[in-house]
């Protein structure tokens, strides 16, 4: 399958790179690929600079948005939460139509400094935004209550823990979840949560996923719901 990645950052690059590894065609999507390409300073995070991991990932493509996602037989917004429908409108809404959107974003607001609070919260959500938005493609929200490095690799975290999906169209869902399962995810540990407003509440673990961040003193953790015995 040929997957745009939206967003040069560690996610989209850790999902790219992944996806190529599985085989599939993968082109990222930014507003302006020489801007990306010029880049010579790491991220805010350290890593390095986008141009350095394209070296390494010569088949992975680098388009604008719009041609990515033109590009793109299902779209993976790995966006940050406050430009993702500005970024989703560029790819253009005839460039998703039909087509699944999976998305990995967080609606973060950095803006009154750390740690960081979410907008939308509580009674509306990124996913339920996007859904909107672009009526037409079929919206899932999965793999945002984690880190990346987890998303394509669950084994670095020790026993059983569990990746959620959400969306309105069953068979979208059933694509999402063969793509988890390929990643490693074992299907069972996969909960679909039901439609696209239950993203509210995986967005919402996202404070404490960042308090038990710092409390940990690393990411390499998951939630696992366990049931009654």
């Amino acid at each position: 399958m040929r997957y745009a990645v939206l967003g040069t950052g560690i996610v989209g690059r850790t999902i790219a790179a992944k996806l190529a590894s599985l085989g599939h065609e993968v082109v990222i999507g930014t507003r302006d690929p020489q801007a990306t390409l010029a880049r010579t300073d790491p991220d805010g995070m350290g890593n390095p600079p986008y141009a350095v991991w394209q070296a390494d990932h010569a088949d992975v493509l680098l388009k604008p948005f719009a041609e990515a996602a033109a590009l793109g037989e299902t779209i993976v917004n790995t966006t940050a939460g406050t430009a993702a429908l500005t970024a989703l409108d560029a790819a253009g809404s005839a460039n998703l139509a039909g087509k699944v959107v999976i998305d990995v974003a967080n609606p973060l607001d950095f803006s009154a400094g750390m740690p960081p609070t979410l907008d939308p919260v509580n009674t509306d959500s990124l996913g339920e935004q996007i859904q909107r938005a672009f009526p037409e493609a079929k919206v899932v929200k999965t793999l945002n209550t984690m880190t990346c490095a987890v998303m394509v690799e669950p084994t670095r975290v020790a026993g059983e823990h569990n990746v959620f999906v959400s969306g309105a169209d069953t068979g979208a869902k059933k694509q999402v979840t063969k793509l988890l399962v390929s990643f490693g995810w074992p299907e069972h540990s996969v909960i679909d949560l039901g439609g696209i407003e239950t993203a509210r509440g995986t967005e919402m673990l996202l404070p404490i996923w960042l308090r038990l961040m710092g409390t940990l003193g690393h990411a390499d953790f998951n939630f696992h719901i366990q049931g009654a015995r």
